[in-house]
C-alpha cells in the first residue's frame, strides 16, 4: 500500500494530474494499493492556512492513523504546504512509513513556488534566506508574504530531515533546487507519467494554435497572442485566469474557459500545433507532454525543462514573439513533426519504465 498525501493549491494545474497518474501508475504497473488524502487550500481560509505554515502543519495524527489502518509501507507526499508541513512525514514515518517527498515546484524556497516575479524570473531567495520575497511582496499582501517567508526559513531543513527520499520532475528541476540552496542531496528524477499516446492520422492542416494552461503572466498568453497575429494564424485558448481580461475580444483569439480532459483532447485534434511561450522555468510543463502525446507538434519556450522533451529546433527565447511565430508557421499541420513529437515524448515517458524509477525510489 502507497499512501498519497496531497495539498491542493487555491487555483488547480497538472499537479492534480501528476498526483492521479501516479497513482494509477502504482496500481497498474507496480501492482500495489493506493491511496490519497486530500486537503484544500481553498477550504482552510488565510487564517487557518497561516496557521499550518507557521506550526509546520495541522493534524498530523490524521496521517498517522491513516498509514496504521492501511498498513501503508510508503507515504508520498505532494505539495505539504500549507496543511501538511514537517509534521505529518514525521507522524507518518512515527507510525512506520518510509516517506518520499515529491517537489513539483521550487516551494522548499520560493514563497510562490515558480521563482517568478514582476514579470520575470527570480532567484534571489537562496536556502533560509527568504527575505527577498517579503522586500518584493511576493504573496501579495505583506502578512502573507511574512508568514511564508518565516515558515520556510524555519521548518525548510525540519522537512528535509523528514523524509527518506526526494523526487523531482525533471533533472531541470534538480539543478534549480541546488542553485537555489535547497536542503536536499541528490533527488531522483521522475517524470510526469501520461496515461494516454494517442497517435493521429494527421495533424490538421489548416488548424489553429492552441493555448492550454493557467492565463497567469508567467505562462505567457501575451507571447502567444502577439506571435499568431504576426503568423496570421487562430488561437484558441483553454484554460482561466487573470490574464484572459486582457485579451478578450482580440482579433484571431477565442476562448474557450476552463475544459475538462475530453474537451481538451477535442481541442487538441482540431489544432494544428500547440504553442507553450512560458516565461518562467518549467519544472515539467503537462501542456507540452500531452499535447506531444496526442501527435501533435510543439513550438514552446527554451527554458527550464521544456528542452528536456521538446525538439531544439522547436524552441524559441522566451518572450520572442517573432522567433515563435516563425516556428508556428512552420509546425503547423506538419505531420512528421507531429509523429516525432508522439515517438519522442513516448520513448521519455513510457509507463513501465517511469515504473521501474519509482519503484526503485520506494524500495
Amino acid at each position: 500500500m502507497i499512501l498519497f498525501l496531497h495539498n491542493r493549491y487555491r487555483v488547480s494545474g497538472g499537479e492534480e494530474r501528476a498526483v492521479a497518474n501516479l497513482m494509477w501508475l502504482v496500481r497498474e504497473h507496480l501492482g500495489e494499493d493506493a491511496e490519497l488524502i486530500e486537503r484544500d487550500s481553498a477550504l482552510l481560509g488565510r487564517r487557518r492556512a497561516a496557521s499550518g505554515m507557521l506550526r509546520g502543519g495541522l493534524d498530523p495524527d490524521d496521517v498517522a492513523r491513516a498509514v496504521k489502518r492501511t498498513g501503508a509501507r510508503v507515504v508520498h507526499a505532494h505539495n505539504i504546504h500549507p496543511s501538511f508541513g514537517w509534521r505529518a512525514l514525521a507522524a507518518a514515518r512515527a507510525a512506520g512509513a518510509r516517506v518520499v517527498l515529491q517537489l513539483h515546484q521550487y516551494r522548499l524556497v520560493c514563497a510562490v513556488g515558480v521563482c517568478f516575479t514582476d514579470g520575470q524570473e527570480c532567484t534571489r531567495c537562496h536556502g533560509r534566506n527568504t527575505l527577498p520575497g517579503v522586500l518584493r511582496g511576493c504573496r501579495g499582501s505583506s502578512g502573507e508574504a511574512l508568514v511564508y517567508a518565516a515558515s520556510l526559513a524555519l521548518w525548510q531543513r525540519r522537512i528535509a530531515e523528514s523524509v527518506d527520499a526526494v523526487v523531482v520532475p525533471s533533472e531541470f528541476a534538480a539543478r534549480r533546487l541546488r542553485e537555489l540552496g535547497a536542503p536536499i542531496a541528490t533527488p531522483s528524477v521522475l517524470p510526469h507519467p501520461l496515461r494516454e499516446f494517442v497517435p493521429r492520422s494527421s495533424v490538421a492542416a489548416d488548424g489553429y494554435a492552441l493555448f492550454a494552461g493557467r492565463l497567469e503572466r508567467e505562462k505567457g498568453l501575451d507571447v502567444a497572442v502577439e506571435a499568431c497575429r504576426i503568423a496570421e494564424l487562430p488561437l484558441v485558448v483553454a484554460g482561466e485566469g487573470p490574464e484572459r481580461t486582457r485579451f478578450e475580444g482580440a482579433p484571431g483569439v477565442s476562448f474557450a474557459g476552463r475544459v475538462d480532459q475530453r474537451q481538451l483532447a477535442l481541442a487538441r485534434a482540431g489544432a494544428g500545433v500547440a504553442v507553450v511561450p512560458s516565461r518562467f522555468a518549467e519544472t515539467f510543463g503537462f501542456a507540452v507532454a500531452e499535447a506531444m502525446a496526442a501527435g501533435l507538434p510543439v513550438a514552446a519556450s527554451r527554458i527550464g525543462a521544456l528542452p528536456e522533451l521538446v525538439p531544439d529546433d522547436s524552441l524559441s527565447p522566451p518572450g520572442d514573439a517573432q522567433a515563435l511565430a516563425r516556428t508556428l508557421a512552420r509546425l503547423r499541420g506538419d505531420r512528421q513533426a507531429g509523429e516525432q513529437a508522439l515517438a519522442r515524448v513516448r520513448e521519455r515517458l513510457e509507463p513501465a519504465m517511469l515504473a521501474a524509477t519509482l519503484a526503485a525510489v520506494y524500495s
